[in-house]
């Protein structure tokens, strides 16, 4: 199947890099967001991250604007509905996302194929909410998009060869180097990844080292560009709880349960670089 057109659900931090990311690769996108702030936000941080890629001489003033003249915003998904590959990016809320889905089976041509960007849960429940599993997979996007190489593209039980292939193809199209995972929590990179930033907030919680040190740690020492904490702040601390509870309620082992330092932070509102305070302060 040939993708003429791409649609995007969410104009957040991850579906806008998406957004961007497959404007500038030629396809025609349509993002949509559930209402115009969220949307007009959206549409900014991509206008905002293509003046600094020209700036850079990364992307020239022409190219701006041909990416931008490929590129659709808009409040009602039923616009999605000749989009041929479809890659859902809002809240990390299964239940959220199982809507999204079933309205997107009813809107999107039979041949169409539906991904999810989920970093955590189980692409499955949303492909049951369809009635087109073989044509649903995971496709998991790093942040921050325009940035990152890699792409997680995840098979079910249910996904077909095909629709694998397809989603593969798709992300490579991008730029992107694609790893294949089965549909298990975490997938791939998180797997590995959560628990060991969780093991760096049980260090600063337990007052073992100082955040500074445990990030220059594995700066300094494992060559990492980002230290855990850094690294938690720029992706989002409440998606990490929502993604180490995910972990954890499959799974039950103690590593992938959110150390209580973490869960405050999130109660009182500390979220990490979006709102200008986390394990850091960016006021």
């Amino acid at each position: 199947m040939e993708i003429k057109k791409v649609g995007v659900v969410g104009c957040g931090l991850m579906g806008s890099g998406i957004a961007q990311v497959c404007a500038q690769a030629g396809y025609l996108t349509i993002v949509s967001e559930i209402n115009d702030a969220f949307l007009n936000k959206g549409l900014g941080s991509i206008k905002s991250s293509l003046e600094k890629a020209v700036a850079k001489g990364k992307v020239g003033e022409g190219d701006r604007d041909a990416i931008l003249g490929r590129l659709k915003g808009t409040t009602n998904m039923g616009d999605l509905k000749d989009c041929d590959f479809v890659i859902e990016a809002a809240f990390e809320d299964i239940e959220l996302k199982k809507k999204v889905f079933a309205s997107l089976d009813d809107i999107c041509h039979k041949h169409a194929i539906l991904s999810t960007n989920t970093s955590s849960m189980s692409v499955i429940h949303m492909a049951a909410a369809t009635k087109r599993m073989q044509q649903v997979v995971g496709t998991h996007f790093f942040n921050p998009v325009p940035v990152m190489k890699l792409v997680e593209v995840v098979r079910t039980v249910a996904s077909s060869d095909e629709s694998i292939d397809i989603a593969k193809k798709f992300c490579e199209s991008l730029g992107k180097a694609v790893i294949l995972a089965k549909d298990t929590p975490g997938f791939i990179a998180n797997r590995i990844w959560i628990p060991f930033a969780l093991d760096a907030m049980r260090l600063y919680e337990s007052g073992v080292a100082s955040k500074e040190d445990i990030d220059n740690g594995m700066k300094l020492g494992y060559n990492h560009p980002m230290g855990p904490l850094e690294l938690s702040d720029l992706i989002g601390l409440d998606t990490l709880v929502d993604a180490a509870n995910s972990m954890y309620e499959e799974f039950k082992e103690p590593r992938f349960a959110p150390p209580t330092v973490l869960k405050k932070m999130v109660i009182a509102g500390y979220l990490g670089r979006k709102t200008g305070k986390g394990f850091y302060d960016y006021k």
